[in-house]
């Protein structure tokens, strides 16, 4: 081990380059080192610009001692559960699970629900008009919704509906998306 002081003397940085390039981690290479942390070393590797390092500190092995790797497939569905006995004597089937059918999402056509006429550009919007942005900004026909907007928000009723949805609406989907 080098003796550790309070800089990076050329003798220890030309030791991290080395121990960089051999593979070894930063932690590895601060415990040789001594007197420095991990991430002194991280910031030290950094500064000199090291790239280029090994895959791993142990020595490389031959593809013929290698071990080969597992095949892997895709999880099988679980096994259909065997009819369970009811204290009645009476035998009951599990119900088979169904899939998840979601319901059609309806999407009301922005043009629908604005007249053009209350479409406004950003020159004329005000503060009291819906923000809900319509068309391609990039094309002159784009436009702002202009309808009256909700009082401490940005948009109108039927754009906060569909900008804010309610937590419980959230989860439930989540907990859909999930199964």
């Amino acid at each position: 081990m080098i003796d550790a002081g309070a800089t990076w003397t050329d003798e220890r940085v030309e030791l991290l380059k080395k121990l960089w390039t051999d593979g070894l981690s930063a932690s590895q290479i601060a415990a040789e080192l001594g007197n420095v942390t991990r991430n002194a070393v991280i910031g030290k590797v950094h500064r000199l610009g090291l790239s280029g390092r090994a895959k791993d500190a142990k020595p490389a092995a031959s593809t013929a001692t290698a071990r080969p790797r597992k095949a892997t497939r895709a999880p099988s569905a679980p096994a259909p559960l065997p009819p369970q006995p009811h204290p009645n004597n009476v035998v009951v089937a599990p119900i088979a699970l169904q899939p998840v059918t979601q319901e059609p999402s309806v999407y009301i056509e922005d043009d629908l629900a604005v007249p053009v006429s209350e479409r406004v550009t950003i020159m004329d919007l005000r503060e009291s008009m819906c923000r809900w942005p319509m068309g391609d900004p990039t094309k002159p026909e784009f436009r702002f919704c202009g309808a009256r907007s909700i009082t401490g928000l940005p948009y109108c009723t039927h754009h906060a509906r569909v900008a804010y949805q309610p937590v419980a609406d959230r989860k439930r989907d989540r907990r859909l998306a999930r199964a």
